[in-house]
């Protein structure tokens, strides 16, 4: 017989993975996610972010980065100025990072919808590749006789309905996106 949980599973994981995506792309509010991408140069090594930082949202519209070592204070200010994809100007006061994220314009909110199109269509390949790996499994076992013809049907038929399930999750996940993204 032929398990298609692997499939899923693996379904799964892109669908996870583009919805951690979805939450890196800036909207009109602050979240700490927003600062996931950057690098601080500190101890010799460039490390995350959050493994140097606390980051809060004391208001909607600013981020507060208070280090645990406060002698990384203006290389955690430099790493997210030199970030030209948030275009965000922090202040220190000595102790924290402050971050005032900026309104989004019309425009740029239009950019930010794009840019989740090409998202959308980077996880739908991610799941039909899946798809025809679990395809082309079925085929072979079918070809060295370990299942029969309607088994290999069957298991079309299930990855067929799983896709479209996953399609349905990934549609829901991009409109209530969007629908932040425009809210102004």
């Amino acid at each position: 017989m032929f398990d298609t949980k692997s499939y899923e599973t693996r379904m799964q994981a892109a669908l996870t993975h583009f919805d951690d995506e979805l939450k890196k792309v800036r909207t009109g509010r602050a979240h700490p996610g927003m600062l996931d991408s950057i690098l601080v140069e500190a101890y010799g090594a460039k490390l995350p972010l959050n493994q140097v930082a606390n980051v809060t949202v004391p208001e909607p519209q600013l981020l507060q980065v208070t280090p645990f070592d406060p002698s990384n204070l203006q290389k955690i200010a430099t790493s997210i100025r030199n970030d030209q994809t948030l275009a965000m100007n922090p202040s220190d006061d000595g102790r924290v990072v402050r971050v005032p994220v900026p309104p989004l314009t019309t425009e740029r909110r239009q950019q930010i919808v794009k840019l989740l199109g090409e998202k959308v269509e980077d996880c739908r390949i991610a799941l039909r590749n899946i798809r025809q790996d679990a395809l082309k499994d079925a085929k072979a076992k079918k070809s060295a006789k370990e299942i029969t013809e309607d088994d290999q049907k069957r298991v079309e038929k299930q990855l067929d309905a799983l896709m479209s399930d996953f399609q349905n999750k990934i549609d829901a996940l991009i409109k209530a996106k969007e629908q932040e993204i425009m809210t102004i």
